[in-house]
């Protein structure tokens, strides 16, 4: 374990790995602590939304998502009798409350949808995920320490003092990515409001004697509700009654089959577990603050919710894009003023947002009379064109938008995907992590105004670019932030869009450097 560093992760899932990816991109020392001496084999989140694939995308791990995703859908269409070409459909829509939103219902010719063709490497289940980050954080050369349990923090003002079970660390910089029991937001004194748990859920891959005995789908009952399918073996219920007594006793076939029985209301048998099963509740909280001093939080120890869609992996990772980039320029000293205020800014209302879209889903989810009703009207909706494609933007995260300084619709969210003339797209000069600028000018006026940021910002001129469809029409200029999210774009390259891309360059990029030499 490294007793010095920039930057010590603590928690070596999806959103720590992300994270130190892109502060070693940003060129800071930086190493990852995590507790679990192996990792985690426990059933997560299947998926991920268009956000995240973007965000693998912009770091070169696209192939890597597809070929995954490939394997996913074989294993699915073994189970559903298909296979090679005949395999199900990669278009994933997903279900809002086990209500199931029919691809065949989506307007996938619409503007948001159609702007994001990394839309299909979505079916990539956490497991997978983070065996992915963590190769690409060893290529990057970041040590990722298993079996360092956190015990005791001290910020310092000019760094963190860590106490852990391996010895004592000092850090310039404390992440806490380590899941909705944080030690570190505990250690660093940060409140944890929200809603307390009501239910119980499970969710398995096992072997049954009898699957006759249970339904396709989502089925509900007094009781609660439960799924099977659509991969072999996998189920999930959730019971109305209470929360847990206890979530950190481990999840027995036990414990399973009788969720099972009591939902279904028969004598199910499972045989085998064959992957680590998970207990979830419906606790929701968010952190009082992202940050604390030279302590931040991430992920889950900045939010919890229910499980439902694997909003909370995707939110996590959005989390870390938005920091890494961030931190790494307040280290480096190229950060303009309140750069890393806009971390919690920007990424609280997004999360405050995902705590709301799966607060509904339990309100719909339950057994009683009132949400049965409510859920028949729901279902109503969903079952139409609008209703469907509505949610599936919801989830899929194309509609996100931080409000940010500008007047063109474009600024503020994701960037679509854009099609150079010379067959590549943005993306792919997105590798490196750093801040894109894109200049379709006659005379290359806004690589120009850009000049002086050229060791932090690179511009690509194309004149002839093609992009796919976007929600407005095509700009000749876009500031993409190493985040993914548009800082800046215009229609024209006028003296005023000149002097709006110099302030947000001043914004975002901080103070220029001196020019690379041609």
């Amino acid at each position: 374990m490294e007793t010095s560093v920039d930057v010590t992760v603590v928690g070596a899932g999806p959103v720590g790995l992300v994270l130190a990816a892109e502060l070693a991109l940003a060129g800071v020392t930086v190493q990852v602590i995590e507790r679990r001496e192996q990792p985690d084999q426990a059933l997560k989140a299947q998926s991920i939304n268009v956000p995240t694939a973007e965000a693998l995308d912009r770091r070169g791990l696209l192939p890597a998502a597809r070929r995954i995703q490939r394997e996913v859908l074989d294993r699915m269409g073994s189970y559903a009798g298909v296979a090679g070409e005949r395999r199900p459909e990669a278009r994933f829509t997903g279900h809002f409350a086990g209500i199931v939103l029919d691809p065949d219902l989506v307007d996938w010719s619409d503007p948001d949808l159609a702007a994001h063709t990394a839309a299909d490497a979505r079916m990539v289940p956490q497991r997978e995920l983070e065996a992915l980050l963590t190769e690409h954080v060893t290529r990057l050369g970041v040590p990722v320490r298993r079996g360092v349990e956190v015990t005791g923090l001290d910020d310092t003002g000019d760094g963190v003092l860590v106490g852990t079970n391996a010895g004592v660390l000092h850090t310039g910089w404390l992440v806490g990515c380590d899941g909705g029991h944080s030690t570190v937001r505990r250690l660093a004194g940060i409140e944890f409001p929200g809603t307390d748990p009501e239910l119980t859920g499970y969710q398995a891959v096992v072997d049954i004697a009898d699957p006759e005995k249970l339904a396709s789908g989502w089925t509900w009952s007094a009781r609660g509700a439960y799924r099977y399918g659509p991969q072999p073996g996998r189920v999930a219920t959730v019971e109305f009654d209470a929360p847990p007594a206890d979530r950190s006793t481990p999840v027995t076939l036990e414990d399973v089959q009788s969720s099972l029985r009591r939902i279904s209301g028969t004598d199910v048998t499972l045989t085998a577990l064959r992957a680590t099963p998970t207990r979830w509740t419906d606790n929701t909280r968010q952190a009082a603050a992202y940050c604390s001093g030279r302590v931040l939080l991430a992920g889950d120890a900045a939010h919890v919710h229910p499980p439902f869609g694997g909003q909370g992996l995707n939110l996590g990772v959005g989390d870390a894009m938005n920091l890494g980039w961030k931190l790494g320029a307040v280290i480096a000293g190229r950060a303009p003023a309140g750069l890393l205020d806009t971390y919690d800014t920007e990424r609280r209302p997004l999360g405050a947002w995902v705590l709301d879209w799966t607060r509904a889903q339990i309100g719909i989810l339950r057994g009683d009379p009132k949400s049965a009703a409510l859920r028949s009207v729901v279902t109503d909706l969903l079952g139409t064109r609008d209703g469907t494609t509505y949610a599936v933007k919801q989830i899929s995260g194309v509609t996100q938008r931080i409000p940010l300084p500008g007047a063109h619709p474009l600024t503020g969210r994701y960037s679509p995907d854009l099609h150079l003339s010379d067959g590549s797209r943005l993306t792919d000069h997105a590798h490196d992590g750093g801040f894109l600028l894109l200049d379709r000018s006659p005379d290359g006026a806004f690589a120009g105004v850009a000049a002086g940021w050229a060791d932090r910002v690179r511009h690509v001129t194309d004149t002839g670019a093609t992009p796919a469809p976007t929600p407005t029409p095509t700009p000749i200029g876009v500031l993409v932030r190493p985040d993914g999210v548009i800082a800046w774009a215009s229609d024209t390259a006028n003296t005023a869009e000149l002097t709006s891309l110099e302030a947000a360059l001043l914004q975002w990029a901080g103070k220029p450097g001196t020019p690379c030499a041609p």
